[in-house]
């Protein structure tokens, strides 16, 4: 059968293989357009697993939130160039709202989901796009809430996905910035682990001269946190909100909070 240019476009449109892939196709069997795609699916995937050697150290964060929960995803790849290509930035976004509708309780049973746009389990999905893309591609975590959630995303590398008792978009917003730039480690002062305030009381001490050694212990003894510690509470009153984010923050740093415990932080910030 002569296999035309048309043929091999109609093919390398349904299934993203390249032309001499999908004209080799073709021919093995003898034009079936449908046997066609399932030879090429059939090498894509085996193709995938021979990828699944290699280090995935680049990738992306992605969102999606909607009236009643929100969802984030930690997807990885090999190069930068692939992270920021808008099939990879698809993949990763539609992935966070699969997390969000599905709400699988892993990665393992996220990938052993039945995908609700194209009816084929994730992985096998996601193994066909590593064909296409050409790379490893891993997903390496996610989050999900219900309720109120607020998200926001830095150059598809830092994310914060937040949840809160109230629902209010404005102060939600410039929580997930002042996370993002500050990445804190706590939400309050009450959840600082002692483990934290005795490295603190260990520092301070042997840092104690002659002169006013009773004192200081005296003030160390309080176990009250001291001001580098508190620079990792989010609820800080003394912590002005900053909202440029550093580029070297680890993404998905995700935080849980409320407004309650919030709001006066953010209030005195902007008067």
């Amino acid at each position: 059968m002569n296999i035309t240019a048309q043929m091999v476009k109609e093919l390398r449109d349904k299934t993203g293989a390249g032309m001499m892939d999908a004209k080799k196709a073709l021919v093995e069997v003898d034009g079936d357009m449908e046997k066609a795609t399932e030879l090429l699916r059939q090498k894509g995937i085996a193709s995938a697993e021979k990828k699944m050697g290699r280090i995935a150290a680049e990738g992306r964060v992605e969102s999606f939130v909607s009236d009643n929960c929100g969802a984030m995803i930690e997807v990885n790849c090999e190069t930068d160039f692939v992270a920021k290509n808008d099939e990879f930035k698809t993949l990763v976004s539609n992935m966070a709202k699969h997390v969000a509708e599905l709400n699988p309780e892993n990665v393992e049973a996220f990938l052993a989901s039945t995908c609700p746009d194209c009816g084929k389990v994730i992985e096998d999905a996601l193994k066909e796009k590593i064909a296409s893309i050409g790379e490893k591609i891993t997903v390496r975590r996610f989050k999900r809430y219900e309720g109120a959630v607020a998200s926001y995303i830095h150059n598809g590398k830092i994310g914060v996905l937040l949840n809160t008792d109230n629902k209010d978009e404005e102060l939600m917003n410039d929580i997930c910035l002042h996370i993002a730039s500050c990445a804190p480690k706590f939400v309050s002062r009450e959840e600082i682990p002692q483990e934290e305030l005795n490295i603190q009381e260990d520092i301070d001490i042997s840092s104690v001269i002659d002169g006013s050694i009773f004192e200081e212990i005296d003030e160390i003894s309080s176990g009250e946190p001291d001001e580098d510690i508190l620079k990792s509470v989010l609820a800080n009153p003394d912590e002005i909100p900053v909202y440029e984010p550093e580029e070297n923050v680890q993404p998905i740093e995700i935080e849980e909070a409320t407004t309650n415990q919030l709001e006066s932080m953010i209030s005195e910030a902007k008067s």
